[in-house]
């Protein structure tokens, strides 16, 4: 056990971790309201589905800046202090979004969320400072969960209320959750916490980040793995969103919330399948899990016709995509919990880099070749993360 450790200990208890899964789930949410609605927001501002795509696209990308910028921070400054401070500029951009007027301004707005929505990558690392190494893959898989959860009720919910009072009525709702977390949060997170770590300036933390990659290779393989199928899971969703409101299909946004349902069973397999993943070992497991994966995805193109036969995949992927990250995050959790913020910073980045791309690729795709060439590019990121979670798999295997 190192300093930092013993400093700490294994002090979490495991109602406060699930609390904390319950924040992630709230602030993690916010990205994701714009899937069910994706059509009628687009319609509201007469905007195409090609440029509807910049709203999730520029979210993502700015989180991914926002990360590489502001989670090193973790490793120098208290995380509860900087938890208090991002949850709290979330709740001002979301609070923008839902008065926004012009389409700049929503993108705007959404752009700004996406640049502050760190706490869900904080908290793992601050975690993995209070569990002990044993059991590491079930405390972040129940984090990772809660990011489902939050992912779940922001689709299905999204939905819903939308269908019932206007597609505005999401970020309303939103920005009243947002505003209950920014109160309660700092409540949760302990506060023996440290407030600096000294010797680094802000300049030399954000550098300290280029020599770690080259010590810790392996981290750009686990993010871009994560990238393709992060970006496998938003293309999907918003092809879906356009899809099912399509004049062929004819389905409100309120059904794309009811499908969204059927994923719930990651809520209830992604705890187990992260303990299964300390047993079988990350590598292995998440090669296994991407096999799974690229099955569900290849049935897209022949399933779009029908609502029901879309459960299939749905549920396939939204039970082995979750995993896929929980064991891309094991790979490097374990390393030196002085660096492992900026390992988490990197993986993500990259994660968030890719999705921003590959969510507006899925717009266009849309847009240009309808539900097939939306699923098509599907197919081709499953077998990329297949290709690459096995030459992940082989290095291990070799050293």
């Amino acid at each position: 056990m190192t300093s930092n450790d013993s400093q700490h200990g294994h002090t979490l208890s495991r109602p406060r971790l699930y609390l904390l899964a319950l924040a992630s789930a709230v602030v993690t949410a916010n990205a994701y309201y714009i899937h069910p609605i994706i059509a009628v927001v687009a319609e509201d501002f007469g905007v195409s589905a090609s440029i509807i795509g910049a709203v999730p696209a520029f979210n993502q990308i700015a989180l991914a800046l926002g990360i590489f910028f502001l989670l090193p921070l973790g490793d120098r400054v208290s995380n509860k202090r900087l938890t208090s401070i991002f949850v709290a500029a979330q709740f001002f951009a979301i609070a923008g979004m839902a008065f926004a007027q012009d389409f700049e301004l929503f993108v705007a707005g959404s752009t700004l969320l996406g640049f502050f929505t760190i706490a869900p990558y904080l908290l793992p690392a601050y975690v993995s400072r209070r569990v002990a190494p044993g059991e590491l893959g079930h405390a972040t898989a129940i984090l990772t969960t809660g990011i489902i959860a939050g992912i779940l009720v922001a689709r299905a919910g999204g939905g819903i209320l939308a269908e019932q009072f206007g597609w505005r009525s999401v970020y309303y709702a939103a920005a009243g959750l947002m505003l209950l977390v920014s109160i309660l949060l700092p409540f949760i997170m302990e506060p023996r916490d440290r407030e600096t770590v000294p010797g680094q300036s802000y300049a030399e933390l954000i550098l300290s980040i280029f020599p770690i990659i080259g010590r810790h290779p392996d981290i750009l393989l686990s993010g871009v793995i994560q990238a393709l199928s992060f970006g496998i899971f938003l293309a999907v969703w918003m092809g879906l969103g356009l899809h099912l409101t399509s004049p062929q299909m004819g389905y409100g946004v309120d059904v794309v919330g009811y499908l969204a349902v059927f994923s719930a069973i990651s809520l209830v397999t992604t705890a187990r399948l992260g303990k299964w993943a300390d047993e079988v070992g990350a590598t292995k497991a998440r090669f296994v899990l991407a096999i799974g994966q690229l099955a569900a995805v290849v049935t897209l193109p022949f399933f779009g016709h029908s609502l029901w036969l879309l459960m299939i995949p749905i549920i396939l992927m939204n039970l082995v995509g979750p995993a896929i990250d929980v064991s891309g995050r094991m790979t490097f959790l374990s390393l030196d919990p002085e660096i492992r913020t900026r390992l988490m910073t990197i993986y993500i980045v990259i994660m968030f880099a890719g999705g921003g791309i590959f969510s507006w690729a899925g717009t266009i795709a849309y847009d240009l070749a309808g539900w097939n060439g939306n699923a098509v590019l599907s197919v081709i990121l499953s077998i990329l993360v297949l290709g690459l979670a096995a030459l992940s798999l082989r290095q291990q295997r070799e050293r």
